[in-house]
């Protein structure tokens, strides 16, 4: 049984990062994965292992916040549907490579330093905030098929929706961002679905996984979590069409960085 302190903490967590799943098109695995490692250390997880579950965890979560966040993005004909057709097959090939095998080979350390690389990767991105030439668009259907296996891919190995990818890369392409944020919350159900089947067949080899859990995923954070997420959610996606490009884009990379300091220090102190 969890201390009711943990399910105040998980719950916590669960309606900032639905909020931030409408809001930002990340599907909050970004705000996640840093607080669910600290939860599950604190109840006796070994570090290691703990951030591994943690991404595991937060994948799992992501399957119920982007359909909430989705819908309400869909609402307001955000969502690019012929982007998302484009980009689903790569994004569920790549997510199972890394899943399935990648993701149980690298220890838990060097998956939160990878984390930390790629989130401040994507939040100078979106700081910077530069212009792409007009003249440029979207790739063929080729060509999104390798993008969208490079974002299940880097989603697997971390535990994202693929919004720090995948909103950067639409944005690169003259895709607006407000249609970026909604068309990248889109894709975290795909991402979502082929990573934790991955996670699951990958995890029931690991061992010293603590009690409720189902492969690398801990089931009572995932309840709790995914309960809170969906509620605000949609909230989130209503200030997202609220706010001006600029402001949105300075949110993301804001959030991005300190994050990515906290798992850059946890990957490089081992703890």
């Amino acid at each position: 049984m969890l201390s009711p302190l943990i399910v105040l903490e998980l719950a916590a967590l669960g309606i900032g990062a639905g909020f931030l799943a409408g809001l930002l098109g990340i599907g909050g695995g970004m705000v996640m994965v840093p607080f669910i490692t600290i939860i599950m250390t604190e109840v006796g997880v070994d570090p290691g292992l703990a951030v591994k579950m943690a991404i595991a965890t937060s994948m799992a979560t992501i399957m119920f916040t982007s359909i909430s966040s989705v819908r309400a993005h869909h609402k307001r004909g955000a969502v690019r549907w012929d982007i998302v057709r484009r980009l689903a097959p790569g994004i569920i090939g790549g997510a199972l490579v890394a899943s399935m095998g990648v993701f149980a080979l690298l220890k838990g350390a060097w998956l939160a330093v990878l984390f930390a690389v790629f989130v401040a990767f994507s939040a100078t991105q979106m700081f910077l905030d530069r212009k792409p030439p007009p003249s440029r668009q979207m790739p063929g259907t080729a060509g999104q098929l390798g993008a969208g296996g490079t974002i299940g891919f880097m989603s697997g190995l971390v535990g994202a929706g693929g919004g720090f990818i995948s909103v950067p890369f639409m944005a690169w392409c003259n895709v607006p961002i407000h249609n970026a944020v909604a068309t990248s919350a889109a894709l975290g159900f795909p991402i979502a679905v082929a990573n934790v089947v991955g996670y699951v067949i990958a995890g029931n080899a690991a061992t010293g996984l603590p009690p409720a859990s189902f492969g690398y995923i801990w089931l009572p954070a995932l309840a709790v979590i995914a309960l809170c997420s969906v509620m605000t959610a949609p909230l989130g996606a209503k200030a997202a069409h609220a706010l001006p490009v600029t402001r949105l884009k300075r949110i993301f990379a804001s959030i991005l960085y300190a994050l990515a300091a906290y798992m850059l220090w946890k990957g490089l102190s081992g703890r």
